[in-house]
């Protein structure tokens, strides 16, 4: 595992586009409130609903919107994950002990994985704290509890304070056409920006998007990871089963994958294990804790 410390990071535009999930922009009025928490879900304190599951239908109405007078924090999780099951329940009983100060959103990306690939989680647990209708802060792993609550304070403090840089219609656009599936025009939408605006974090990171799209097209998942473990030294086979796991909340087993197949090639095998995994990077960008813990790891097993 990663270095457990929650990192923080200013979101740009681009980075978590949520266009798609929105009808009509959200009204400043609160969501109605729910008599309690759904069915085998913790919470119901005398403040309200503080612990909810939420899934792409639900997500406007149960986080934008109700972040709009209170605090979300999402937290991205799934029922194999062994560390989500570490500090999920942490988090509940937290949000619990709040009382209604903040609300903790619980969506299974199994289930919703529409809504992980917008909020661009490439490992779980993921949790993002939601303010004001906007992701201002975020950490992946499992964290220490005192460390879980200084972030919690700090993300009540935040209050209705969004931190986001102003809209790009260039950037919406060519999201707009990936999450539609339209990749051809994503690719050259992202390309003008790139032309424009070169080293644009954002558009490199959904042009990376676009490309993982076509490499995984048309692939079986689980006839993909089964080749790759019958075949380790199969360049082909194990960049594939590296692109699956990025797009299945896996990350962070991608990179060791990758970072394994450069310690064991040399030559071109070595170069284009390289090159694709710096690709994936491209898709979580460099604050990532993960992608940092990746590098390192890169670096020791070239040198």
């Amino acid at each position: 595992m990663s270095d457990p410390r929650i990192t923080s990071s200013i979101f740009t535009r681009g980075a978590v586009d949520l266009s798609a999930l929105r009808t009509p922009a959200p009204s400043p009025t609160p969501a109605p409130a729910q008599a309690g928490p759904p069915a085998g879900v913790p919470g119901g304190a005398a403040g309200g609903v503080t612990v909810i599951d939420v899934t792409e239908a639900t997500f406007q109405s149960e986080v934008l919107e109700r972040s709009l007078t209170t605090p979300v924090v999402v937290d991205f999780w799934a029922e194999w994950c062994q560390p989500c099951k570490q500090l999920s329940p942490v988090l509940e009983r937290l949000a619990v002990e709040g009382g209604g100060a903040w609300v903790l959103a619980k969506v299974d990306v199994d289930a919703n994985p529409r809504l992980a690939q917008m909020f661009r989680v490439q490992g779980i647990p993921m949790v993002y704290a939601v303010v004001g209708g906007q992701p201002v802060d975020a950490f992946s792993g499992v964290v220490p509890e005192p460390q879980l609550r200084q972030w919690i304070q700090a993300i009540l403090k935040a209050g209705g304070v969004t931190v986001a840089a102003p809209e790009d219609p260039r950037l919406d656009e060519a999201d707009d056409a990936l999450m539609d599936g339209d990749l051809d025009a994503a690719e050259q939408a992202y390309r003008k920006i790139l032309a424009e605006t070169p080293n644009d974090a954002a558009a490199e990171a959904g042009l990376a998007q676009v490309g993982l799209a076509r490499r995984v097209s048309g692939a079986d998942p689980q006839a993909a990871l089964a080749a790759a473990a019958a075949a380790p030294d199969d360049v082909d086979a194990q960049l594939l089963a590296a692109d699956i796991e990025v797009l299945s909340g896996l990350a962070d087993q991608a990179y060791q994958r990758l970072v394994g197949l450069v310690r064991r090639t040399a030559g071109d095998d070595r170069d284009k294990a390289r090159q694709h995994l710096v690709g994936l990077f491209t898709i979580a960008g460099p604050e990532d804790p993960t992608v940092a813990a990746a590098r390192r790891a890169l670096a020791s097993a070239l040198f």
